[in-house]
């Protein structure tokens, strides 16, 4: 009784967060709101002070654009914490603009999703960052299982599941079932691994340099996984490395296949893989239900046909896979009880040993 009316003192003066805690972007779910920030994971530092200049959007416009003595960095590697105070800072802005409009005054309740596979060391520095970013409680899970459970599949049931989360650090390739991964993979290659392939095929094969975010800007205008019906070009500008001097090309969809082709191949040899050693009655379950794709990665043109043409089964896009793991961390907010099995349990949680 006493534990309901603690509960609902909660409800009334706190909020309940969902964070998806992306390489390229940051997403904030609040619970009764929905999705509210959606914000790249970028942090400009001012190097002479030591005092975060921007966060967001405002940091990524400044990437590659910055005097020497700020710098706009990606605190998440791969997923996990590259830079631990600036991540702090990070989360801190985020939590404190998701409650700037409901104006609650104790700590939320957070659910931290993160890369499968992740060391204990790395669950504990995100834990310890929310925490220290003002969040009264912190509740981590897996990402792709964040992003089944806000695709609404059944997670918890003992049917077999097929995930494939490609965001910009890393893939995730999962296979779920009764609550738990019964088979996993985590391969560094994903929206950021794409773009450095597309830097380095235009300076070896046009010898000029580009920066990052140009790479990026072209794998979403023409990128593709296989040829298409009609041929697409975009027109890059770099710096010539013969002459040093500005140049402009035009670069075809056929190129930026080129320049990706090993990193898909290896991505789909991935997702063949878990498949290959994932038990028989779940494997029949996936081949029914489809293997289902989410993260920004999915958006790259044919990949859902690449990947039906290799593992033949079919293959599902979530609606709106940008959101499907903050969506999702949002329904565990719902009821956290139900989805306890499933979140990931750190040394800081068991019970002290008798």
């Amino acid at each position: 009784m006493i534990k309901k009316y603690i509960q609902k003192f909660y409800a009334l003066f706190s909020n309940d967060i969902g964070i998806d805690l992306g390489t390229a972007n940051t997403l904030v779910y609040v619970r009764g709101r929905g999705i509210v920030i959606n914000e790249p994971s970028v942090v400009a530092v001012n190097q002479k002070t030591g005092q975060v200049v921007a966060i967001g959007k405002q940091a990524k416009q400044m990437l590659g654009r910055t005097p020497m003595h700020i710098t706009a960095v990606k605190p998440l590697v791969d997923g996990v914490i590259s830079d631990f105070e600036v991540t702090e800072e990070m989360i801190a802005y985020l939590l404190n603009s998701a409650q700037k409009e409901s104006k609650k005054f104790i700590g939320p309740k957070v659910v931290v999703g993160v890369p499968s596979g992740i060391t204990n060391v790395e669950i504990r520095a995100v834990r310890d960052a929310t925490r220290n970013a003002g969040a009264r409680e912190v509740y981590v899970v897996e990402e792709p299982v964040a992003a089944a459970i806000g695709m609404k599949l059944s997670v918890m049931e003992p049917v077999g599941s097929m995930v494939v989360d490609i965001g910009g650090g890393t893939t995730d390739i999962a296979v779920i079932s009764l609550g738990g991964v019964v088979r996993s993979k985590n391969v560094r290659i994903a929206g950021d691994k794409f773009n450095a392939d597309i830097m380095s095929y235009v300076r070896s094969e046009f010898k000029i340099l580009i920066g990052e975010k140009t790479a990026e800007n072209v794998k979403i205008a023409i990128g593709s996984a296989i040829p298409m019906v009609q041929s697409m070009e975009a027109v890059i500008k770099g710096r010539d490395l013969v002459t040093g001097l500005p140049k402009e090309v035009v670069i075809t969809d056929s190129d930026v296949r080129d320049a990706m082709a090993q990193s898909v191949y290896t991505l789909v040899e991935s997702v063949r893989e878990v498949l290959e050693t994932t038990p028989p009655e779940i494997l029949s379950d996936v081949m029914g239900r489809g293997l289902h794709l989410a993260g920004g990665g999915a958006l790259l043109r044919g990949l859902a046909q690449l990947l039906h043409d290799v593992v033949k089964i079919p293959i599902h896009i979530a609606d709106d896979p940008l959101t499907a793991v903050a969506r999702g961390t949002g329904i565990i907010l719902e009821d956290i009880n139900y989805f306890k099995d499933i979140l990931i349990v750190n040394d800081d949680d068991l019970p002290p040993k008798k």
